[in-house]
C-alpha cells in the first residue's frame, strides 16, 4: 500500500512540475513610434490600408491583372503550398502527446544442441528436439511532458503555420504594389509614345517648310539638316518606346502568371485618380497591420519555444512503457486465455550526463538567437516607419514637381505654337522653332515620368501601410 501511495505522490509531483515554465518567455518589445507620420495630423486612425485593394485601385484592367497575379503568380502558389505544409505539421503536432502504440506478432522455432541446457530441457520437459515460441501483443510508450518540451514544440509548429500565412500576405501586398506600378509605367510609356509621335508630326511640318524655303534660297542646307536632325530625334524615340512598351507588357503578363503578350487597355495616365487626401492612420495601427511585423512577432514566439525546448533537453526525461499480449511455446496454446496472457509495465528516467555541455551550449545559442530576433523585430518596425515616411515625402514633392512641370509644358506648348506661327510669317528663324520643339518634347516626356512616379509612390504608400491583404 505504501508503494502505491509513493507512486501516486511522485506522479502528482511530476505533473505539478509540468505546469511550471522552465524558461521565461521574452515578450515583443514595445516599439518606439512617433505619434504621427512626418508630423502630419490625421483624422482617420486606420488609414487607407483598411481599404480592400479593389476599392483603392479602380481601373478595371489593373484589377484584372492583380486578380490574375494573386491566383496564378508562381511565387504566390508556392506560398500557398508552404501554408499547406505548415498545416500538416500543426495537425501532426496535436498527436505529440498521444502515446505511441505498436502491434507485433512473432513465431519462431529454434533447434538447440542436444548437449546444451536448452536441448536437455526441451527433450526432458517438452519431449521435442526443438523449441517453438509464439507471441502477439501491443507495446505502448508515452513520454510525460514534464518540462514542456512537447508543448513548446507544438507552440512553435503553430507559430510557423501562422508565419507562413503572414508570408503570403507580405507577398500579396508586394504583388499588388508591383503590378500597379508596372501598369502605371505602361501608361506612362503610352503617353510618352503619343508625345513622340505628335512631336515627330510637328517636326515633319517644320522640315517641309524649311525645305520649301531652301528651294527658294531663303535658308541654307544647314537649316534643312538641323530640321531633319530634330525630326529624327523624335522619330528615334518611337521604336525605343515601342520596345519598352512590349517589354513592360511581357513583364506584367508574367507577373500575372500568364504567357507574355499584349495588355489590352484603354486608360491614359491622366485618368488614374486617387483621393486627394491619403490618410496614413497612426503608426501604432500601421505596425499591427504590416504582415512582416507580425511575422517578426511570430519569430519571437518560435525563438521562445526553442529556448524552452533546449532547456528541457537538459532535464530528466520520464517515459512510461507497457506491453501485453499472448505468448506460448505451442501454437495450440497461443490463444488459451487467460493462461497465455502476459503483461509488462515499466517506467524509465533518462538524464543526460556526458553530453550535458553540448546541450548547455545549444541552450545558450538558442538564447542568443532569441536576442537577435528581438533586434530584427525592432529593425523591421523602424524600416516600416521609414517606408511610410519616404512614400509620404515622395508624394508631396512629386505633386509640387507635377504642378511646376505641367506649367512649364503649357508655356512651352504656347511658345512652340507662337514660334511656328511667326516662322510661317517670316518673323522667326528655324533655330527658334527647332529649339522650341526640342524643349516641349523633353518637358512633355518629363511630365509623364513625374506623373508615373507620383502614382508609384501612392502604390508604395498603400503597401507600406500594410494595404493589399484583403
Amino acid at each position: 500500500m505504501k508503494n502505491y501511495n509513493r507512486i501516486i505522490f511522485i506522479t502528482g509531483l511530476l505533473f505539478t512540475v509540468a505546469g511550471c515554465k522552465i524558461s521565461k518567455d521574452v515578450q515583443a518589445p514595445k516599439p518606439e513610434l512617433p505619434v504621427t507620420f512626418n508630423g502630419v495630423a490625421v483624422k482617420d486612425t486606420i488609414g487607407i490600408a483598411a481599404l480592400p485593394w479593389k476599392s483603392f485601385f479602380h481601373d478595371e484592367v489593373l484589377q484584372r491583372l492583380i486578380d490574375s497575379a494573386l491566383v496564378k503568380n508562381f511565387d504566390m502558389r508556392i506560398a500557398l503550398k508552404n501554408i499547406e505544409e505548415a498545416q500538416q505539421v500543426v495537425r501532426q503536432s496535436k498527436w505529440n502527446n498521444v502515446p505511441t502504440v505498436n502491434f507485433n506478432a512473432t513465431a519462431s522455432t529454434s533447434i538447440p544442441s542436444k548437449y546444451s541446457l536448452n536441448g536437455l530441457t526441451a527433450s526432458q520437459f517438452l519431449g521435442s528436439n526443438h523449441i517453438e515460441d509464439y507471441a502477439a501483443g501491443a507495446n505502448l510508450s508515452w513520454e510525460a511532458d514534464i518540462w514542456g518540451r512537447i508543448r513548446n514544440t507544438n507552440k512553435a509548429a503553430l507559430a510557423v503555420y501562422l508565419q507562413s500565412n503572414e508570408a503570403r500576405k507580405t507577398l500579396q501586398t508586394d504583388l499588388v504594389a508591383n503590378v500597379s506600378k508596372g501598369y502605371f509605367n505602361l501608361l506612362m510609356l503610352d503617353e510618352q509614345l503619343r508625345v513622340a509621335q505628335r512631336n515627330m508630326a510637328l517636326s515633319d511640318s517644320t522640315l517641309h517648310i524649311v525645305g520649301v524655303q531652301y528651294n527658294f534660297g531663303q535658308v541654307t542646307s544647314l537649316a534643312v539638316q538641323q530640321a531633319q536632325a530634330q525630326q529624327l530625334t523624335a522619330a528615334e524615340l518611337v521604336p525605343q518606346l515601342e520596345q519598352e512598351i512590349a517589354l513592360q507588357e511581357n513583364a506584367l503578363q508574367i507577373l500575372a502568371g500568364q504567357l507574355p503578350g499584349t495588355v489590352q487597355r484603354h486608360a491614359i495616365l491622366d485618368e488614374i485618380r486617387f483621393p486627394i487626401e491619403l490618410s496614413t492612420g497612426i503608426p501604432s495601427v500601421m505596425v499591427r497591420q504590416r504582415p512582416d511585423v507580425k511575422s517578426r512577432e511570430l519569430d519571437l514566439i518560435i525563438a521562445n519555444a526553442k529556448v524552452s525546448i533546449n532547456k528541457a533537453q537538459m532535464y530528466p526525461e520520464l517515459r512510461i512503457t507497457a506491453s501485453g499480449g499472448v505468448n506460448a511455446l505451442k501454437a495450440s496454446d497461443w490463444f488459451n486465455i487467460p493462461g497465455s496472457l502476459f503483461g509488462i509495465v515499466g517506467a524509465s528516467v533518462l538524464q543526460p550526463l556526458l553530453q550535458h555541455k553540448e546541450l548547455s551550449t545549444q541552450y545558450k545559442l538558442a538564447g542568443i538567437e532569441r536576442e537577435k530576433t528581438v533586434i530584427l523585430f525592432r529593425q523591421t518596425v523602424l524600416k516600416a516607419v521609414g517606408e511610410v515616411s519616404d512614400a509620404m515625402v515622395k508624394i508631396e514633392k512629386l505633386k509640387d514637381q507635377d504642378l511646376i512641370v505641367a506649367k512649364r509644358v503649357e508655356t512651352l506648348q504656347q511658345a512652340t505654337a507662337n514660334a511656328h506661327s511667326l516662322f510661317k510669317n517670316g518673323m522667326a528663324n528655324y533655330l527658334e522653332v527647332i529649339t522650341a520643339q526640342g524643349n516641349v518634347l523633353q518637358s512633355e516626356l518629363e511630365l509623364a515620368s513625374v506623373k508615373r512616379q507620383e502614382l508609384s509612390a501612392i502604390a508604395d504608400l498603400y503597401r507600406s501601410l500594410g494595404g493589399g491583404t484583403n
